[in-house]
């Protein structure tokens, strides 16, 4: 059927977005409703692009364990409810119905047996096309308006649209689902354009920043350190908020530094930093030790081995070319003998192992930001059915969100449960 020019077409749901949770969605949603009319509408000639290169190209479709503690943002009481409808057990099940088995790998994180994230896309996209899931890409909606009970669509149908004549439309649905995403990785096609829809039909936005993306450094340490991997303690400090303290793996790199705990501290940073808030983030090469534990340790080492060079005894608890850099950047020598070293060089060396400031320029922005914070606050959608508190027949789910999940596969399960809710309340509404 054309639906170029004035012959628009209507539909009973009409889902804004083909990625993980607009796909998850459509298929929660006909599995329930086979006999609905249900469609993708997508601006790409091709669904899921953001899940074809997560997880480095292998997919992390989630984490073997999933709470609240794992995501930041909006109401951790809603967070709960909606990760309660459709577990990780739940979920592995899900993807074991489409063929798709996972593995676990270390931090509890699930990726797919093949390693390869297509698997992932073209199991969701064979089973959209089973229940006849009418897919639309190529097809860009532009606006959304609520008229009378239900909603008009003005969408673009680009010439490599296949179904379609190309032009401008404007379609009917009776629901609307907003799973456009955020602005993160914009060359997957997230422009955040459903944030405008979502101001369009009466809801308010919390300010966006990206979030799991890597920060930009001032100075030369890093440089000089450029791919070396280790596990550290991060702790970021932002005027009027308790400190935020991660674990984990960081990655040092020519632009500064990268790696999980890196990515999870980047949205307190970036938080703090659109608040207005001074923020600093210091670094701890020795996980779990204070100043006083770490100097201990250094007194120990005068004593037991006081011919051993400063450097190469830091090389016990580093890296050795950490060991050498770091030595540099504090300006202690790293060729004295431990017996040797002055208290105040010691504390000095102690403080840089627990506490040394990463001078945080910046973070590379949303071209390599795995996610984006902020977003449609929770409070204004009800966390049983992902409705609307705002406009009656729509519904929001995914990044579009005010939930931020730390890097390990939270992300994409808050889409897959948000979809299983949205599925819930979709039905309930068609049917009052």
């Amino acid at each position: 059927m054309a639906i170029s020019g004035d012959h628009s077409e209507s539909l009973d749901v009409a889902i804004i977005g083909g990625g993980a949770a607009g796909l998850a969605t459509a298929i929660f949603a006909k599995r329930r409703m086979p006999d609905r009319s249900i469609a993708i509408l997508d601006g790409a000639t091709k669904l899921g692009a953001k899940i074809l290169v997560s997880g480095g190209g292998r997919c992390n479709v989630t984490n073997r364990v999933v709470t609240t503690k794992d995501f930041w943002g909006g109401s951790s009481n809603i967070i709960k409810r909606v990760l309660a409808a459709l577990s990780v057990e739940r979920t592995i099940a899900f993807f074991a119905e489409l063929g798709v088995a996972l593995h676990e790998e270390p931090n509890g994180k699930l990726f797919p047996d093949s390693n390869k994230a297509n698997t992932v896309v073209d199991a969701l996209l064979r089973e959209a096309r089973r229940l006849n899931v009418r897919m639309l890409t190529a097809h860009r909606v532009n606006a959304i308006r609520r008229e009378h009970d239900a909603f008009a669509i003005d969408v673009h149908v680009s010439p490599s649209a296949t179904e379609h004549e190309p032009g401008e439309t404007t379609l009917r649905a009776r629901c609307v689902v907003l799973a456009t995403g955020g602005k993160s990785l914009p060359k997957t096609g997230s422009d955040g354009a459903g944030y405008a829809m979502a101001a369009a039909l009466g809801h308010s936005i919390v300010p966006l920043t990206p979030a799991l993306a890597p920060l930009v450094l001032d100075g030369k340490l890093h440089g000089q350190l450029s791919g070396i991997s280790q596990n550290v303690e991060l702790t970021t400090r932002s005027d009027g908020e308790k400190p935020v303290i991660l674990r984990g793996e960081m990655l040092w790199t020519h632009f500064g530094v990268s790696g999980p705990v890196v990515l999870n501290a980047s949205r307190h940073w970036h938080r703090a930093t659109l608040e207005g808030r001074d923020v600093t983030i210091v670094l701890s090469f020795l996980p779990g030790e204070d100043f006083a534990a770490v100097e201990s340790r250094l007194v120990a080492m005068m004593t037991a081995h006081p011919k051993v060079h400063l450097h190469n005894a830091l090389a016990t608890l580093l890296p050795a070319r950490v060991a050498e850099a770091l030595l540099a950047s504090i300006g202690v020598a790293g060729s004295v003998p431990m017996g040797q070293l002055p208290k105040e060089a010691r504390r000095k060396v102690a403080h840089a192992l627990t506490a040394l400031p990463l001078r945080v320029r910046d973070s590379r922005g949303y071209a390599y930001a795995e996610v984006t914070a902020g977003g449609v606050p929770l409070t204004e959608i009800d966390g049983r059915t992902m409705a609307s508190r705002k406009c009656p027949g729509l519904f929001l789910v995914g990044e579009i969100l005010d939930v931020d999940g730390r890097i390990g596969g939270f992300n994409f399960q808050w889409a897959w449960s948000g979809a299983f809710v949205a599925a819930g309340g979709i039905e309930a509404a068609l049917d009052a």
